[in-house]
């Protein structure tokens, strides 16, 4: 990791727990290594079984993933491997699918016991949501990797139409202009009309019901939506804001992502309780 322990500036909005580190390398290896020592934890405390994991994808998460399917000695092979989400209707050879991010940078570098796909392309959505949740809770993940889009969102729960009470564990949604702009932003797509309208999520109750979140959010474009999720009244206009309320979530944030937080003033607790 680049950053020495003094370094790294750790605040607190109301339960959520953030640490800032001077790079985008430096939080994404620090991302890494807390993910890594709770596999090991886990290892220990549940010998029998496989480990249920959830994995993000996007530019976000690339550092942590590197830095964590480098690492020697985690129980690769007793996780039970699952993802967010995916785009409805795209082919898994596609350079922004999900699938396809996953096989790269994660499921091709470790030897899991195995790894469920979000199929998008599927005949059936509905059946495969339905399918795809029961796998879910079956598997009863004890953590999950994590990032928040520039609209706020977690996964594909986006603002507005986000249920915190929501009856299903993954569902079929619409997807927002600013989370589309984002993927082509962010050269995953050529133009605002590839992006899909809809994808496959795993939904905001579901992902709670994880006992341990770690998420990882640089990046210059990421500064106004940390902020908005560290002071903002709790609330679908803002899925994100709901991370505050998890007992057990970090935030990894590097000096751009973290430029809107008024540090000079912070002190360990910020946002309304919502």
């Amino acid at each position: 990791m680049e950053s020495s322990k003094e370094e790294v500036r750790h605040l607190r909005a109301n339960r959520l727990k953030i640490e800032i580190h001077p790079t985008r390398a430096a939080a994404g290896a620090a991302a890494a290594q807390a993910v890594a020592d709770e596999l090991r934890n886990l290892d220990r405390r549940l010998p029998n079984g496989p480990l249920g994991v959830v994995f993000a994808t996007g530019a976000a998460q690339l550092e942590t993933l590197r830095e964590l399917t480098a690492m020697r000695g985690l129980p690769w092979s007793r996780i039970s491997g699952f993802h967010l989400d995916e785009y409805a209707g795209l082919p898994s050879e596609h350079p922004a699918s999900f699938r396809r991010y996953l096989r790269e940078n994660l499921t091709s570098r470790v030897k899991l016991e195995e790894f469920y796909e979000i199929d998008g392309t599927a005949p059936d959505l509905e059946s495969f949501c339905r399918v795809y949740a029961e796998r879910l809770r079956a598997a009863n993940p004890q953590l999950c990797l994590l990032g928040v889009g520039e609209n706020g969102h977690l996964a594909f729960n986006e603002p507005g139409a986000a249920d915190f009470q929501d009856p299903l564990d993954v569902k079929v949604v619409d997807l927002d202009a600013v989370c589309r702009r984002q993927q082509v932003a962010e050269g995953w797509f050529s133009s605002l009309g590839e992006v899909p309208t809809r994808a496959i999520t795993v939904t905001i109750p579901a992902l709670f019901r994880i006992p341990r979140l770690f998420a990882t959010v640089p990046g210059s474009r990421k500064a106004e939506i940390v902020r908005r999720t560290l002071e903002e009244p709790i609330s679908t206009a803002c899925p994100a804001t709901l991370l505050r309320t998890h007992p057990d979530a970090t935030m990894y944030l590097d000096r751009d992502s973290a430029a809107e937080i008024d540090l000079a003033s912070a002190s360990g607790q910020a946002g309304a309780a919502g």
